[in-house]
């Protein structure tokens, strides 16, 4: 690594997400990083979760069929989704307190690559905890070619600014001591 004296060095903050205060009603965020399933994720899924639907891994049997291949499994494409929508809605949340109105509108296929969005559809306070709001987001995902081939509403708990304590040098999940220290850079 090269340390250019010309440069004062300094520990700033990373993306840290949003919390409660970042989100309104009506805001999209289209998330970052498209992902091309492939085979083995969908033959993986399929049977990490037991999923015995001869469609997604019985190349013979799915010939067979109007989609003439093998699809890849609805619910792997919904963790891929919300996955993809962590980065912009859930950084932040302690829990996820529901899915909801989830649709699958087109087939998923081997070499797709899946983009997704959210759409804040609903913002309130906690009733029952303080240091939370309630957020709830419509997600999209899309294949390559722009179809849309899932939705679903979700529902996480989000932090409040005010109860998060993350600093540069000790962001959220990283031990004391760990990485650059502000002695560092003297």
């Amino acid at each position: 690594m090269t340390n250019d004296q010309d440069h004062d060095r300094r520990l700033v903050s990373g993306w840290e997400g949003r919390y409660f205060e970042d989100f309104a009603v009506g805001d999209i965020y289209k998330h970052p990083y498209g992902r091309t399933v492939t085979e083995t994720d969908n033959v993986w899924f399929t049977n990490l979760t037991m999923n015995l639907n001869p469609m997604h891994f019985n190349e013979a049997y799915a010939a067979g069929t109007e989609f003439g291949e093998r699809l890849v499994d609805g619910t792997f494409v919904i963790a891929l989704a919300v996955g993809m929508s962590v980065i912009d809605v859930s950084m932040n949340a302690t829990a996820n307190l529901g899915y909801d109105r989830i649709r699958h509108h087109a087939p998923v296929f081997h070499g797709d690559t899946i983009l997704a969005e959210s759409e804040v559809i609903e913002k309130r306070e906690s009733e029952s905890r303080e240091h939370v709001g309630i957020v709830t987001t419509e997600l999209r995902a899309y294949n390559e070619d722009g179809e849309k081939v899932l939705s679903l509403e979700r529902t996480p708990m989000v932090l409040k600014r005010e109860f998060a304590d993350p600093s540069p040098e000790q962001p959220t999940g990283w031990p004391e001591g760990v990485g650059t220290q502000p002695e560092d850079l003297d």
